[in-house]
């Protein structure tokens, strides 16, 4: 009756492929991780179907075509062309009036005769010498872009909204002017 239950040794000992502690470490991290890792894979995999390529867009359409669009444009004006230049409101209205329509850095505002007084004693000539070449605070131009002529056009129509009787120069007096400007220039 000892023997109520038959004992393995009949049979042989039981042996499995796991015999020591750290074997059983790593069958067991190894069930747990390969399949995780195997399913991480699975997932990336089916998302990123439609993903750009790895780094950036450079290659794109888009990212091609702002690489090699033109730096700059080239304007062809015709001073000949008296109706293509602007008049001197509206040289003063796209320009002028950011400094002179309320006075920044000591310009005299548009219409103050008493500030724009010394200025028109000063003569038409001198007045456009000191638009073109800039003084003071003033750049040359204030900036702008535009023709002599334009800016001859500005300053007569500032002068005379300031008490002057300065005519609007027109295309040929304009040269006249700046070659006179010149020579006022290079005398001083």
């Amino acid at each position: 009756m000892s023997d109520a239950h038959p004992t393995h040794d009949e049979h042989g000992p039981h042996e499995g492929p796991i015999r020591t502690p750290k074997q059983l470490i790593l069958a067991v991290f190894f069930a747990f991780v390969v399949p995780i890792i195997a399913i991480v894979l699975l997932v990336s995999f089916v998302t990123t179907d439609k993903m750009p390529a790895a780094g950036s867009d450079g290659l794109s359409a888009e990212a091609v075509a702002r690489r090699i669009e033109p730096v700059g444009t080239v304007a062809i004006k015709d001073e000949s062309d008296a109706s293509a230049l602007k008049t001197g409101e509206q040289v003063f209205n796209a320009q002028c009036v950011a400094c002179h329509g309320t006075g920044v850095a000591g310009a005299p505002k548009f219409g103050d005769a008493a500030a724009w007084g010394p200025r028109i004693v000063q003569g038409y000539d001198t007045l456009l010498l000191h638009v073109l070449k800039g003084k003071g605070a003033m750049t040359p131009q204030g900036g702008g872009d535009f023709n002599d002529l334009e800016i001859g056009r500005a300053v007569a129509y500032m002068a005379n909204k300031g008490g002057a009787k300065f005519e609007e120069p027109k295309a040929a007096a304009a040269a006249t002017a700046k070659t006179e400007a010149s020579g006022v220039a290079a005398a001083k």
